[in-house]
């Protein structure tokens, strides 16, 4: 299946994805705290922040009320302190963005400690509009439930960032997302799933109805 069948698949089920913000620091502020925990805490963060949000606002906060701002995340000091030099760096660096090469902007993202490299490229992607595709649990995963063969992390992001473009990569993660939260997790809910008779592990999951 090509990358573009691919996307018009899964979005045949789940239908048109918004951007994640036009605001990139609530893409940042939100691509770390969602790290180990649910979407929906995440959510509950952003409605307790809704207004607030802002490098100069986070930048004035005690660690204490830092941390009680992102408690439904968990992993608060963590989180916290990433936070903290996320923003210093996005002070600093967010007009000459623009200016670099996704390989550079990457390299200096991941010298920040918690930020690894789907963290990174979430932020290149829906904070930056860079051309990513974001590799995670729920992407190998699903790609391989619906036969796609891939050796390396490497060869799923040229196999898309080949044919597709910025807006169509951010709607194919949103929708990979969704798919493994509803219904293929590690134990997959085939017989639930509307994508069962296009995947390769739901197929096999079908009860057989032939007579005989």
């Amino acid at each position: 299946m090509s990358p573009c069948g691919f996307l018009r698949l899964l979005s045949s089920v789940h239908g048109p994805v918004s951007w994640w913000s036009d605001d990139p620091y609530q893409v940042i502020v939100e691509a770390v705290i969602v790290q180990n925990t649910a979407w929906e805490n995440v959510l509950a963060v952003r409605r307790s922040l809704s207004g607030k949000l802002s490098p100069g606002w986070l930048s004035a906060l005690s660690d204490e009320e830092l941390h009680e701002a992102i408690r439904p995340c968990g992993f608060q000091k963590a989180k916290g302190a990433c936070l903290r030099s996320l923003t210093a760096w996005f002070l600093e660096n967010e007009d000459r963005v623009r200016c670099l090469e996704t390989e550079q902007i990457r390299d200096e993202l991941m010298l920040i400690r918690g930020v690894g490299r789907e963290t990174a490229d979430v932020i290149l992607l829906y904070a930056f509009h860079w051309p990513v595709f974001v590799t995670d649990a729920y992407s190998r995963r699903i790609l391989g439930r619906f036969g796609f063969s891939f050796s390396s992390d490497d060869m799923i992001r040229d196999y898309f960032e080949g044919s597709l473009g910025t807006q169509e990569l951010g709607s194919l993660h949103w929708l990979i997302l969704e798919t493994g939260r509803t219904w293929c997790r590690k134990s997959p809910r085939c017989h639930q799933c509307p994508l069962a008779s296009s995947c390769a592990t739901g197929s096999a999951a079908q009860p057989n109805t032939r007579l005989g």
